[in-house]
């Protein structure tokens, strides 16, 4: 079940409560840092410049051999960004983590409007075990608001989920397809709930929900625009929340980014969070690196002022 292997990472296990620590439990690594939504609820709106350039496919394979080396069992094939704006590079990534290095389990998540029909059939038949999808508006109304983008693409992404849900039927992959949505509030919550049971729960093996993360506090003034009650920091899955101290993000998952910075923030649009560089540095020497080591031992201490996580909500 998806959701055990996310409660498996964000519960931080004693032999990960540590400053210097073994590899990862999972990564993820943004294939592309572009998104064709502007969702008022994300720091990729903080970016004063989108970026352009996706991740470099060689730096993509030495990377992720060292990660397997090491030890790690899960690669996102995504971080910030969504994955299908590039769809051959994600299928050529996915193909080489299950074909070239035997990464055992490899997730995907998307909204879902660029997954058009012959791109996921590429990644299921390259061998992806989990895609999940991201549904977080109930009407092409509220998509338009909260997501920023025309919505044409809200219909687009609830065709692409059921056809999705037919391809795997039809040629008999065995990849995991779920949803996750934020809980909202009152009339907002009936209306998700709503459009769930008739356009996604038939077509997914399982849908959980989320609470409306605050980003690294990055995106708070656009929260407050549109009347959101952020959770502090990233604390999980409703049903599975957990404190803010210390923060999984630092010591049970790494973060990629295309450009090949380790961040220590599942929500750092702006590279306020590096650690490390992979294009200069292995990526055990980064995971363990220095500043890596010193936040961390902040967290541990549960005392995060003088650090880079000061200003995040979680803490305030």
């Amino acid at each position: 079940m998806i959701t055990d292997r996310i409660d498996a990472v964000t519960k931080i296990p004693p032999e990960y409560r540590k400053a210097m620590l073994p590899a990862p439990i999972s990564v993820k690594i943004e294939i592309s840092p572009r998104c064709n939504y502007r969702c008022g609820f994300c720091a990729l709106r903080t970016r004063e410049v989108q970026p352009k350039w996706d991740m470099d496919f060689d730096l993509f394979k030495r990377a992720t051999r060292e990660m397997r080396e090491a030890g790690v069992k899960e690669i996102g094939v995504f971080y910030l960004g969504e994955s299908f704006m590039n769809p051959k590079l994600l299928v050529d990534c996915i193909a080489y983590l299950k074909g070239e290095i035997g990464m055992p389990y490899v997730f995907l998540t998307s909204n879902a409007s660029m997954a058009f029909p012959e791109a996921v059939e590429a990644c299921m038949a390259a061998g992806l075990d989990s895609l999940k999808w991201s549904v977080n508006a109930a009407d092409e109304a509220q998509f338009e608001q909260v997501m920023g983008v025309s919505g044409k693409l809200f219909h687009n992404a609830l065709e692409n989920i059921r056809s999705t849900c037919a391809i795997r039927k039809e040629k008999g992959y065995k990849t995991g397809l779920y949803a996750s949505s934020i809980r909202y509030d009152g009339e907002q919550q009936a209306k998700m709930e709503g459009l769930l049971r008739e356009r996604v729960i038939p077509y997914v093996d399982h849908h959980y929900w989320l609470p409306l993360y605050s980003m690294g506090a990055f995106a708070t003034k656009r929260e407050a625009e549109l009347g959101y009650r952020p959770t502090a920091g990233n604390q999980g899955r409703i049903g599975a929340l957990r404190e803010p101290l210390p923060c999984w993000s630092a010591f049970t998952e790494g973060h990629v980014t295309a450009e090949g910075k380790l961040s220590a923030c599942c929500f750092d649009a702006t590279a306020n969070w590096t650690m490390g560089d992979l294009t200069k540095q292995p990526f055990m020497e980064a995971w363990n690196s220095q500043p890596f080591v010193k936040l961390r031992e902040a967290h541990l201490k549960r005392d995060v002022s003088g650090t880079v996580c000061e200003a995040c909500v979680a803490y305030g």
